[in-house]
């Protein structure tokens, strides 16, 4: 049995298209609500951490609801070809929105695009399942989160070379290369995926798995770690999030960037996590995932600490956010399986919602506490917050004594790109 790889491929266009999209979201949306509409970091946090808030409903709601239904074209692909229809209208919404400087237009427009985005992301996180057999599913998810990197560092660039000098620069020519990247990217999809009828020629031997039980099943210790696995996945994203959902103000207004600038930094640290996957498998594999995330977490806290010691820009910062994408890699490729490996005896897919449910909380937090911290206190607060919340996560990580191994190594060197994101 063999993988797919060029149908793999086509159908990790659509999380090409997602993560396309949320780099950008994340990059600068909160530059256009500080600097057009000149609201304060506490808001901007607050109207950031609405697309966490939305997700917590809208994934499952739309995953659940995309299992049910039937058309001519299959389960999933009537959610995504209109989710990607309509996040491409209310993008260039919102581009007039900013341009005509309507706060009320745009607030309205971003949540309507948040809620088209959330239309068609479970659904496209399914269909790889949905066409591939249980035994390929691992190389399958490398496949997908290689796609969703191409689509992040696509947005990097064109951040990079289409956002002009200035507070306010034009950012119609960003909107539209991403809403066509999405546009395009899905249409291939469609054409080439035909997903009713590869579903029904998919031949998945399922396993004979233990019937699931309840979290107040677990023995009490077993309960403990998993609780404590919980909390070290919310604090390093409450950590991790602040970061990334601030860089771009903290870069323009500390370091004084211009013209995409940013976007370097960032770009080296998505980069950085997709080379390392290979040396994580090598790295976990010898000395377990339990030891791998630690480490990770060290490095997260230490070069967010140097980071905030630099009062202006300057390559070595290159060199500390490449540490971070490593970091960040080394965390994300153990920690899903810890948990899932915890709760064993459990429902796997109950405890992987347990997962994306406090790391999505995480999110919902961090951009409002520490976007207040920036508007009342100081934008240097950034890189200290994130350095307390990454130490906080080290010392609740060392509690778990449960859902540590050492992982076989991959036979084949794509599936170390496998991590859940």
């Amino acid at each position: 049995m063999k993988l797919n790889y060029k149908r793999t491929t086509l159908i990790g266009l659509a999380f090409l298209s997602i993560s396309a999209f949320w780099q950008m979201y994340d990059n600068v949306i909160p530059l256009i609500l500080k600097n057009t509409f000149s609201l304060g970091e506490t808001y901007t946090g607050v109207i950031m951490a609405a697309d966490n808030v939305l997700a917590l409903f809208l994934l499952p709601m739309f995953g659940s609801l995309s299992d049910k239904v039937s058309t001519p074209i299959g389960k999933r692909m009537p959610f995504i070809l209109a989710g990607t229809g309509f996040a491409f209208t209310f993008l260039m919404l919102l581009n007039y929105s900013n341009q005509s400087r309507n706060l009320l237009l745009f607030i309205g427009t971003l949540l309507l695009l948040l809620i088209a985005m959330g239309l068609y992301r479970s659904p496209a996180v399914a269909l790889m399942p949905d066409v591939t057999p249980k035994p390929l599913r691992s190389k399958a998810n490398a496949v997908i989160n290689l796609m969703g990197a191409v689509g992040g560092v696509y947005t990097l660039i064109m951040i990079k070379f289409l956002v002009g000098k200035g507070d306010t620069p034009d950012y119609f020519p960003l909107f539209l290369s991403v809403g066509l990247l999405m546009l395009i990217s899905v249409a291939i999809l469609f054409l080439t995926i035909k997903e009713n009828k590869l579903c029904s020629e998919m031949v998945d031997e399922e396993e004979v798995e233990t019937a699931p039980k309840s979290t107040a099943d677990l023995p009490k210790d077993v309960k403990r770690s998993l609780a404590f696995m919980l909390l070290s996945i919310a604090l390093w994203f409450v950590a991790y999030n602040a970061v990334t959902t601030a860089f771009s103000r903290y870069a323009t207004h500390v370091w004084g960037l211009e013209n995409g600038g940013y976007a370097n930094c960032l770009m080296v640290a998505t980069i950085a996590a997709i080379i390392s996957y290979i040396p994580i498998g090598a790295i976990a594999s010898h000395i377990g995932r339990k030891k791998t995330i630690l480490i990770g977490i060290a490095l997260l806290a230490f070069c967010f600490l140097c980071a905030g010691f630099m009062n202006q820009y300057h390559w070595i910062m290159n060199l500390f956010f490449g540490i971070i994408g490593f970091a960040w890699a080394a965390i994300g490729v153990n920690s899903l399986p810890m948990v899932v490996e915890i709760a064993s005896v459990g429902d796997v897919g109950k405890y992987t919602g347990l997962y994306y449910t406090f790391s999505m909380a995480a999110q919902v937090i961090t951009p409002i506490l520490s976007g207040f911290l920036l508007e009342h206190v100081s934008y240097r607060t950034l890189f200290p917050y994130a350095v307390v919340f990454s130490v906080a996560a080290f010392f609740t990580m060392t509690q778990v004594k449960h859902g540590d191994s050492k992982p076989a190594q991959k036979k084949d060197v794509l599936e170390n790109f496998d991590v859940e994101d």
